[in-house]
């Protein structure tokens, strides 16, 4: 773009400051190794499915799946709230003249969110995601960035999925906490019935609740630990998913 640029001469000048292509490439290569994702994605073993099925507790993909998915719902708060608020807030005063430099800073600080969620995705749900936010370039003045950024596909997906990240955060936090305590609370039934005497009722007949009778107690613990199983087969399916939407919806193409 600088008619004033030749190759020639300043092309030396540049390689001295930053290194050859080989250099920068073996720079990349070394932060990567240094930064690569927390919870890397296991190769699928090719044994019987039933070793498959429990050997789910050694996938740290299903392990971060599983913590992804219960603090989506604070980071889906978060995220709602700073949208909802910074956007609210710039309409409001769009007729003062700081109202443009305050949508520009609700822009730009969604973005660095948008980046923290990347690397959030990245390191829990072992997909890669990008490392640095995208700005317009410096040269351009403060209206000029603030149009290129109000007109970026980008900006609108990112304010989307951080608008969707609640609904969909109370959704995986309930639907977690609910299977991960049932399972528990199975689990645990012979020390509630057999240690503290509080006994498991099953139903209510003519007004007398039906005990569970303590030869049932392992069938109950056995349930309540397929149950659990389960629970992680499900929590590495929805974080496999969510992933892919991520992707879609935080990479600017």
């Amino acid at each position: 773009e600088n008619e004033k640029f030749d190759e020639e001469t300043d092309l030396g000048s540049i390689i001295d400051d930053y290194g050859s292509p080989l250099e920068i490439a073996n720079a990349y290569r070394e932060i990567e190794a240094r930064i690569s994702p927390a919870l890397p994605s296991r190769k699928q073993p090719t044994d019987g499915a039933l070793s498959r099925f429990f050997r789910i507790y050694a996938d740290p993909q299903a392990w971060g799946s599983i913590l992804y998915l219960l603090i989506s719902l604070l980071t889906g708060i978060v995220y709602f709230s700073w949208v909802v608020i910074g956007l609210s807030l710039s309409v409001s005063f769009v007729i003062f003249i700081f109202g443009f430099p305050l949508i520009a800073f609700v822009l730009l600080s969604s973005r660095g969110l948008g980046l923290l969620e990347g690397r959030i995705v990245e390191a829990l749900l072992a997909v890669r995601m990008p490392r640095r936010a995208l700005f317009t370039a410096s040269q351009n003045s403060w209206i000029e960035r603030l149009k290129s950024i109000l007109s970026d596909r980008y900006t609108w997906s990112l304010m989307a999925y951080m608008l969707l990240q609640l609904p969909l955060g109370i959704a995986y936090f309930t639907l977690m906490v609910s299977l991960i305590s049932i399972s528990l609370a199975f689990m645990g039934s012979p020390i509630a019935q057999l240690v503290f005497d509080l006994p498991l009722s099953i139903s209510s007949i003519n007004g007398s609740l039906w005990i569970l009778p303590n030869e049932w107690l392992p069938l109950v613990v056995l349930g309540g630990f397929l149950i659990l199983t389960t629970t992680m087969h499900l929590a590495r399916v929805l974080g496999k998913g969510h992933a892919g939407y991520a992707r879609k919806m935080l990479i600017s193409n």
